[in-house]
């Protein structure tokens, strides 16, 4: 992910801290145009945008997202296909900033409900020093907003913040179903809930806080729960990280006790091993559930969670 593509608005931040949820684009009380079937059309960016509104959504809505399984999201350049497509939604659910070519596409339709994730919650800067220079150098010194982190959904809590306003978009589009888009997102914040629970007490006790990642995406889950995560390549999954910043994380091991290297399905994990078999560390995988493939831990973002949790104990030793 090129982390000039990090940049969120000054307008999305404001939004943020005046109300989380105050930002759902274009929505009206009035029922939107539902598909065919008559259920609500929504599009989603990628695989955490389409879960939730699935979750939420049940029976009454029809989900299509633009990132194919096992394609990586950060990359995607939607097709001319996929744009008439999103035109032709009730809404769209999405995570601005991640995806370039689908904010020009939001931003160019006339789709009357727009969803945006990062409006919904708040961004932080995460990352490390990658390469010589910072995350941020792509940037002028005048950015302030450079290098915040858009991995929001790996953090339980501020996923649920998302799936809140996700809700009370859905219930605005389509108020004839208003009454179960209620109920669906309340239990999928009680299930969100139950997750933060597990987080916390699974990691409450260890041997170690420091773990090391291919990229920077586990910086709000380390933050929620007290960990610390070093990663390789900072923000920036396909970057090649300096022979400096190779020995600073392989002292680092030694001195913290890490045990492991953690990569990620849709990345290569080359660099990962690599710096694994110099430092005698292990590897494993950390998913940041960008998309569900056969190689997923799981069929779904919770089933992935709990693996990602349990591969978290047995890397940072559990007692």
């Amino acid at each position: 992910m090129n982390v000039r593509r990090q940049h969120i608005s000054g307008i999305a931040i404001a939004a943020t801290a005046a109300l989380g949820l105050g930002t759902l684009t274009g929505c009206s009380s009035d029922s939107a145009a539902a598909s065919s079937d008559g259920k609500l059309d929504v599009v989603a960016s990628f695989y955490p945008m389409a879960f939730l509104a699935e979750q939420i959504g049940g029976a009454h809505v029809s989900v299509e997202s633009l990132t194919e399984p096992g394609q990586e999201p950060h990359d995607l350049e939607i097709s001319a296909k996929q744009t008439a497509r999103l035109e032709k939604a009730d809404a769209i659910v999405y995570l601005k900033n991640l995806q370039p070519s689908v904010d020009a596409a939001v931003k160019q339709s006339g789709v009357k409900t727009k969803v945006d994730a990062a409006s919904l919650t708040t961004l932080e800067k995460h990352g490390n020093e990658v390469g010589g220079h910072s995350a941020e150098s792509d940037h002028t010194e005048n950015d302030e907003l450079a290098g915040l982190d858009p991995h929001i959904w790996l953090d339980p809590v501020r996923y649920s913040q998302v799936a809140q306003g996700v809700g009370t978009a859905l219930e605005k589009a389509d108020p004839d179903h208003a009454a179960d888009y209620k109920k669906n997102t309340a239990d999928l914040v009680a299930r969100l809930a139950a997750l933060d629970t597990q987080f916390k007490t699974g990691l409450a006790d260890t041997k170690t806080k420091v773990f090391i990642t291919t990229h920077a995406a586990f910086g709000y889950l380390a933050e929620r729960y007290g960990l610390t995560e070093e990663a390789i390549n900072g923000l920036d999954p396909e970057s090649e990280p300096s022979a400096a910043r190779v020995k600073d994380l392989e002292k680092m091991a030694k001195a913290d006790g890490v045990t492991t290297v953690f990569y990620e399905t849709l990345v290569s994990d080359k660099t990962a091993k690599t710096i694994a078999s110099d430092a005698n560390l292990k590897t494993d995988v950390l998913d940041p559930i960008e998309g569900i493939t056969d190689k997923s831990r799981g069929k779904d973002y919770f089933s992935v969670q709990e693996a990602n949790l349990k591969a978290l104990q047995t890397a940072l030793g559990t007692k």
